[in-house]
């Protein structure tokens, strides 16, 4: 799917026919969205800017030179963006960036509440987005912010499992199960910030784009890094809390190490006693009174109650 968005009279236009490419020029678009694009699209739009948009398989790719690189013709930037799953979790889908003439291309397989969010300003304050240069800083600071949102909500997951072992005392699967998943979600957070970082600093280096733009880089900049700076801190947090929770555990093993060892040692006695009737000799004390079982029973019972008795006192 493809939507062009149009300057037209100080408003924006949103349209979705390719064959407006044969009737308007670079100046008369300010923003062209694919969507899951089809070939006939992807090729009406590389005619129309002459230039080749990129793959999936070049979006995704992790050097430095392809999250942000300018040619003569225009800028290129890629990046990723989260997608919630069922789970609770969510899925990671690359996003092209290309501003080219003074507009912006993007290129993308899913849908995103930031470009919605985007869209719903640009309709709102058509002037404040004059190019394709200050639209993609936009969405890039609302990507920003969904990434500050996430690392909340993350923190909020954290204190809310430390409060619940904290109370309880207690650790189960489910437990280790959750620390570990919110390893990975901080992981990748962390990860997809970076990427936002690597962007910025492109962005801070170039020469190509407008001047009122520069003291919004720097202001993303401080708030990348404080993301970063708070990521970094719930991951620790969530290791100290997996060293909590797998003390926890050790602590009630031992516990119950304890008890099979103090049964085995209070009835060892017994045992003894036990063993030593049970061997097939002709004479043993008490084998020929009537009553010699209850002796050996009082034996046994005596024996368990004093190792129980003296270890008890011990401590």
């Amino acid at each position: 799917m493809i939507t062009i968005y149009l300057k037209q009279y100080n408003k924006i236009v949103r349209e979705a026919d390719i064959k407006l490419f044969d009737e308007l020029g670079y100046d008369d678009i300010l923003w062209i969205d694919l969507l899951s694009p089809t070939i006939q699209e992807r090729k009406a739009v590389e005619n129309f800017m002459e230039i080749n948009l990129l793959t999936r398989q070049q979006i995704e790719e992790i050097e430095s030179t392809s999250k942000y690189s300018e040619t003569e013709n225009a800028i290129f930037s890629n990046t990723n963006f989260f997608v919630p799953s069922q789970g609770g979790g969510f899925t990671v889908e690359p996003v092209s960036f290309i501003v080219s003439e003074g507009l912006l291309i993007t290129t993308r397989n899913a849908e995103f509440r930031t470009f919605n969010e985007a869209s719903k300003r640009l309709q709102m304050n058509a002037r404040a987005y004059s190019t394709g240069y200050h639209l993609l800083i936009s969405i890039l600071e609302v990507r920003i912010d969904a990434d500050a949102d996430l690392v909340e909500n993350v923190a909020k997951q954290i204190a809310t499992l430390s409060k619940e072992i904290s109370v309880d005392g207690q650790v189960d699967k489910r437990d280790i199960t959750r620390i570990n998943s919110l390893q990975e979600q901080t992981m990748s957070i962390r990860e997809n910030i970076f990427d936002r970082q690597r962007i910025l600093s492109g962005i801070q280096r170039s020469e190509r784009f407008p001047n009122d733009i520069y003291p919004r880089i720097q202001l993303m900049m401080r708030d990348v890094s404080s993301l970063i700076s708070h990521a970094d801190f719930s991951f620790e947090r969530l290791d100290y809390l997996q060293d909590t929770a797998l003390g926890l555990i050790t602590i009630e093993q031992n516990n119950t190490s304890k008890v099979f060892t103090l049964a085995s040692v209070v009835f060892l006695p017994a045992t003894l006693v036990a063993s030593i009737y049970g061997m097939n000799f002709k004479w043993l004390p008490f084998l020929d009174l009537d009553y010699g079982w209850l002796i050996a029973m009082g034996m046994i019972v005596g024996f368990s109650a004093l190792t129980y008795l003296l270890f008890k006192r011990i401590n």
